[in-house]
C-alpha cells in the first residue's frame, strides 16, 4: 500500500524522535459454467458461467463487458499477506482459506474483483528458476476468487523494494524482489536515519533508493528477470484457467507504486516517467502479448507521488508526457489522504466533498489520457493515532469515487458528478490481528498485531474466535451500492451509506426543498442511492450491486418506466443473485432505450402512492438538470 505516516506505537518507540517528512453494477460480472448462448442477454436464466460478461475491455475511457455494458469494479486488495513470509509469500494458507476469504469479499463486502497479490521474492527465489509450485498454489487461490464471480486482476507488489534489504535487528520491512537481486547490488547495510514511519525509507533510506534505481536501470539484468518472471506467470495463468475463467481476468498491473529512487541530473518525476517508467510498460505490454494476454490491458501505475494531498510530497508525474494510453493500458493510481494518516499535519475529520478535487484530478488525468482510470488503493488506519478519522476518511473517499461532487451540491448540479471510478480498497486480511510473521526472519521479533507489516492496520476484515470472517468497519460503509453494470453511460450515480462515526449517523447528500416526498421516502437513517444514465437500446439490463443491509421485500425502487416496493424475480425490477453461488445480491432494470433514464434505490418501503409522487419528483428534476445535452 501507499506509505502513511506515523503511529502512536511507532513514536513511543522511538520516544524524542521527529521527522517532518513522509515519503506515500439483468447479470453481473464473473460467472462461475459453460458460456452464454450468444442471443441471451444475461439475467435471464442464464448459465451459471458467462465469458461474455465476464470478461471486460477498455473503449476509451470506460470497462465495458461483453454486452456493451459499461463496467465498474469494486472491491479489495487480495491481500498483504503475501508481504509476508510465514505463508511463503501467498495470500493464504490453503484453498481452504481462499474460498472463505473469497466468499466473505463477495457477501461482506458486496465486490465484483480483486486485486490479487503476488510476490517476485516467491516467484523466482533463485535466479532464472521460476518456481511452478508457488504459481500453481497461486492459480489455485485465484480460482477461488473467480468462482464466486469475483474478477480478478494480479499485481507483482513492492514495498521498498524488497525484504532481503533489511537486517534482522531493523526497525522496517520490505517486499518484493527476490534476494539474489539485492546480493548483486551489493549494497551496503540499509540505514533510514531519523524515520518515524517505513514510508521514510523511500525518499530517506539510501541502500532502499539504490536499489530501486538499479532495477529501472537494469543493472545486474534485473529487470529483464522480472519480466522473465511476469511473462512465466502470465503464461501459467493462462494455459492452467479455463476459458471463462481467464475471462474474469481483467489484466495485469505489473508494479506497484513505481519510485525513481533516485533521479538523474535534471531530471524529475514526469521526465523519469517518459525515459524510464513507460519503456518498462511497454516491455511488460509486449511479454503480456507473448503470454497470450493480447486482450487483456495492462494496468499501468505513475510515480507514486504525483496525487499526494501533502504538498512537500507531491511531485509531477501522472503519466502526463506519455499522451494517450490507448485501449490497451488502464490508468492505475492509488489515493491515500497522507496528512490525516500522519496524525500531526490533519487532526481534523474528512468532511462531505473533502476528497472531490483530489478524485477530479484522477477523472481529468483519465480523460487526457484516453485511459479508464482504477484506485487500485485507497483506505485509512483502524487502530493508531489517526485511526478516529477512520469512518469519515472512508465515508469521504467512496464519496469521491462514486461521484466528483459533493453530497451538499449534488442534487443541484448533478449533470456534472463525472464517471463513477473503479476502485479496490487496501485491504482484505482475514489473518488480521491472527498473523504469526518474524520480522526479517528475526524469531525474536514474532508480529501478530494487525497487518504483521511494519506496524500497518487496514485489514476490513478479521477472523472471530470460531473462524468466521466479520467486518472490522461499517458494513454500511464497506458493503455499497454501485453500478456494477449499466446499459448505456451512466451520467451521474450517488449513494448515501448513512455509515456511522462514533455512533452517530453521517449523513452529507441534501435533498432539495422542492423534492419533499423523495426527503420523506429516503428518511434520515435508511441508505439510499440514485442513477442516472442514458441507455443504448441493448437487451442487457443495467445492474447495481444490492448490499445485504438492504431487505428486498422493503427495498423501493422508483424510475422513469415503473416503481416497486419489495421488487421479485421477474419483471423490469427485479432482485436477482450475484453470481457465483454465495447470499449477495443485485438489481436488474430491464428497459434501456437510447436517452436519459433514472433509477432510486432505497431501502426505505413506499406506498405506491407515495412512489408515483417521487416518480414526478425525479422527473421534473431529470429533464430540469438537462443531462447530456
Amino acid at each position: 500500500m501507499a506509505a502513511p505516516l506515523g503511529s502512536r506505537r511507532q513514536r513511543q518507540r522511538r520516544r524524542g524522535v521527529w521527522s517532518s517528512a513522509l515519503v506515500i453494477l439483468i447479470s453481473s460480472v464473473v460467472f462461475a459454467g459453460a458460456p452464454a448462448r450468444a442471443a441471451e442477454a444475461p439475467g435471464a436464466e442464464a448459465p451459471a458461467r458467462d465469458a461474455r460478461a465476464a470478461e471486460v475491455t477498455v473503449e476509451g475511457t470506460r470497462f465495458v463487458d461483453g454486452y456493451g455494458r459499461e463496467v465498474v469494479l469494486r472491491g479489495f486488495n487480495v491481500s498483504g499477506e503475501t508481504k509476508l513470509a510465514e505463508n511463503d509469500g501467498l495470500p493464504f494458507a490453503s484453498v481452504q482459506d481462499a474460498r472463505k476469504s473469497a466468499r466473505a469479499v463477495r457477501e461482506l463486502g458486496g465486490a465484483n474483483s480483486v486485486r490479487f497479490l503476488l510476490s517476485w521474492a516467491a516467484a523466482e527465489p533463485v535466479r532464472g528458476q521460476v518456481d511452478t509450485a508457488y504459481l500453481g498454489r497461486v492459480t489455485a487461490q485465484i480460482k477461488e476468487f473467480l468462482a464466486v464471480g469475483l474478477r480478478v486482476y494480479p499485481d507483482f507488489h513492492q514495498d521498498l523494494f524488497s525484504r532481503a534489504i533489511f537486517d534482522q535487528d531493523s526497525w522496517y520491512s520490505g517486499d518484493g524482489a527476490p534476494r539474489w537481486a539485492v546480493e548483486a547490488g551489493g549494497y551496503p547495510r540499509e540505514f533510514c536515519g531519523i524515520c518515524v514511519h517505513w514510508g521514510q525509507n523511500i525518499t530517506q533510506n539510501q541502500t532502499v533508493k539504490d536499489a530501486m534505481r538499479d532495477f529501472w536501470a537494469n543493472r545486474h539484468g534485473i529487470q529483464d528477470a522480472f519480466l522473465d518472471t511476469a511473462q512465466a506467470t502470465m503464461t501459467y495463468l493462462a494455459d492452467h484457467l479455463d476459458r471463462t475463467e481467464f475471462a474474469g481476468i481483467v489484466g495485469f498491473d505489473p508494479y506497484n507504486e513505481p519510485y525513481a529512487g533516485q533521479y538523474a541530473d535534471g531530471e524529475d518525476g514526469s521526465t523519469w516517467e517518459q525515459a524510464r517508467l513507460w519503456p518498462f510498460y511497454e516491455k511488460f505490454r509486449a511479454r503480456m502479448d507473448a503470454a497470450g494476454w493480447h486482450s487483456k490491458p495492462a494496468l499501468v501505475e505513475p510515480n507514486m507521488f504525483w496525487n499526494s494531498n501533502l504538498s512537500f510530497m507531491k511531485q509531477p508525474g501522472g503519466l502526463t508526457g506519455v499522451g494517450p494510453l490507448g485501449p490497451r493500458y488502464v490508468f492505475n493510481t492509488h489515493f491515500y489522504d497522507h496528512a490525516r494518516m500522519s496524525g500531526f499535519f490533519n487532526l481534523t475529520k474528512a468532511k462531505d466533498g473533502e476528497y472531490a478535487t483530489d478524485f477530479t484530478t484522477i477523472r481529468d488525468q483519465s480523460t487526457a489520457l484516453d485511459a479508464p482510470a482504477l484506485v487500485s488503493e485507497f483506505g485509512h488506519p483502524l487502530t493508531g493515532t489517526s485511526s478516529d478519522k477512520a469512518p469519515s476518511v472512508g465515508k469521504a473517499q467512496y464519496q469521491a469515487l462514486d461521484s466528483g461532487l459533493s453530497g451538499r451540491t449534488w442534487w443541484q448540479n448533478a449533470s456534472a458528478a463525472g464517471p463513477v471510478l473503479s476502485a479496490t480498497q487496501w485491504q482484505w486480511d482475514i489473518y488480521n490481528g491472527r498473523h504469526h510473521e518474524a520480522m526479517n526472519d528475526n524469531p525474536q521479533k514474532i508480529r501478530t498485531e494487525g497487518d504483521a507489516w511494519n506496524d500497518e492496520d487496514l485489514s476490513a476484515v478479521r477472523l472471530d474466535d470460531n473462524g468466521t470472517p466479520v467486518l472490522r468497519q461499517d458494513a454500511r460503509l464497506i458493503d455499497r451500492l454501485y453500478p456494477s453494470a449499466v446499459a448505456g453511460r451512466t451520467l451521474a450515480f450517488l449513494y448515501e451509506d448513512r455509515s456511522r462515526d462514533a455512533g452517530q449517523t453521517v449523513t452529507w447528500s441534501r435533498i432539495p426543498s422542492d423534492m419533499p416526498e423523495l426527503a420523506r421516502m429516503t428518511g434520515s437513517d435508511r441508505p439510499y442511492g440514485v442513477l442516472v444514465w442514458r441507455g443504448n437500446g441493448t437487451s442487457a439490463p443495467t445492474e447495481l450491486h444490492l448490499p445485504a443491509g438492504f431487505d428486498p421485500a422493503t427495498t423501493t425502487v422508483v424510475t422513469d418506466l415503473d416503481t416497486v416496493t419489495g421488487p421479485g424475480t421477474t419483471g423490469a425490477i427485479r432482485v436477482a443473485p450475484e453470481p457465483g453461488g454465495t447470499t449477495a445480491r443485485r438489481i436488474l432494470l430491464s428497459g434501456n432505450a437510447e436517452g436519459p433514464h433514472f433509477a432510486l434505490i432505497s431501502a426505505e418501503p413506499a406506498t405506491a402512492e407515495r412512489r408515483t409522487a417521487v416518480q414526478r419528483e425525479l422527473s421534473r428534476w431529470a429533464a430540469a438538470a438537462r443531462f447530456g445535452q
